[in-house]
């Protein structure tokens, strides 16, 4: 029997890199999933890879309170209830010093990681409640508790996330539901590629090369890496965890 046998799971950026391996790894252990992302088209290649029938595809706006809503309530229609909410989707935004970020950036890139993690748990809460269970599980970032110069807008973010976190698993604590935040160092696939090439396009493997050198263990994550630690948060493995916030870093704590 797998650690989610009967589970009803969300992942919200599902069409990304980690979105992915998070579903497959929660399918293999017996749960239900809604695959949630603004890419309808990939969400759909991604349904086919995973060759399960207990997958949901709603192609959403995470960060409009309709879509939100309407991601919960046909999860709620197709499987009858939410266990798992793990707010992934994010973007990195524009890259530079504040005085050069406009504010279009700025607002979106918290729209995308920080408004769009309250409006999930927003709608997901009042299930969980009547339900007395549930797991939250919000990616937050090694930026989001650090400083980290040109990228004012997606640190802040990170930040927000935290705040969330830690306010949301106080509020629902009595309810059975654990609210935790994962912070993950860069990890190969498409948003660290978008940083490689803002910093020089040309030279990315150099770039690459440069940012592992800050990690201990001297390379990036891999979505796998990410996706153990998620599945541990959303299993009755981590029963007595909530309002943490935890590391998957390669040491990059260790040294801050």
């Amino acid at each position: 029997m797998g650690k989610l046998e009967g589970k009803v799971a969300i992942i919200t950026g599902a069409a990304g890199s980690i979105g992915r391996k998070v579903a497959e790894v929660f399918l293999n252990e017996g749960a239900k999933v809604s695959l949630v992302d603004i890419d309808g088209s990939t969400l759909e290649e991604v349904k086919m890879k995973l060759e399960y029938e207990n997958v949901l595809v709603v192609e959403a706006n995470v960060s409009d309170e309709e879509d939100v809503e309407n991601y919960v309530n046909q999860t709620l229609e197709k499987f009858g209830s939410v266990d798992i909410l793990f707010n992934n989707a994010g973007i990195i935004g524009e890259m530079g010093p504040i005085h050069q970020q406009s504010l279009e950036n700025f607002n979106k890139v918290l729209s995308v990681n920080t408004t769009a993690v309250f409006l999930g748990m927003k709608y997901v809460i009042p299930v969980m409640k009547k339900q007395k269970r549930g797991s939250i599980i919000n990616t937050s970032s090694v930026d989001g508790l650090r400083g980290s110069p040109n990228m004012a807008p997606y640190s802040a973010s990170k930040h927000g996330v935290v705040g969330l976190t830690k306010t949301a698993s106080l509020e629902v604590a009595e309810n059975n539901i654990r609210v935790n935040s994962i912070h993950p160092a860069p990890v190969y696939g498409n948003m660290m590629k978008t940083v490689h090439q803002s910093i020089n396009k040309e030279y990315e493997s150099q770039v690459e090369k440069k940012i592992s050198r800050k990690i201990p263990l001297g390379y990036y994550a891999n979505s796998k890496n990410i996706a153990d630690l998620v599945l541990f948060l959303a299993s009755d493995d981590s029963e007595y965890i909530t309002g943490s916030s935890y590391r998957v870093d390669g040491g990059m704590g260790a040294t801050s």
